[in-house]
């Protein structure tokens, strides 16, 4: 593995830490202010957190490489 598969592996790892806070964030402001701004932000989440997932299952990505482990959208985001 050279040093661009590092960056990359890096890159989606960060990322993917990211989206799960914002995303986990979303849900808190959602539950606090339950109005349609914060439901769309909480419905867009949910949407780039189950594309990650599901094209990381695609191309047999664990979770855990993209920093998603133990955050389930139908569970987490709904």
């Amino acid at each position: 593995m050279n040093m661009a598969d590092h960056t990359f592996e890096h890159y989606l790892f960060g990322l993917g830490v990211l989206v799960r806070e914002h995303a986990t964030e979303a849900k808190i402001n959602h539950e606090q202010n339950p109005d349609d701004f914060s439901l769309g932000q909480l419905i867009a989440w949910h949407r780039i957190v189950s594309l990650m997932k599901s094209q990381a299952f695609a191309y047999n990505i664990d979770d855990k490489k993209l920093g998603l482990e133990g955050i389930d959208p139908d569970r987490d985001l709904i």
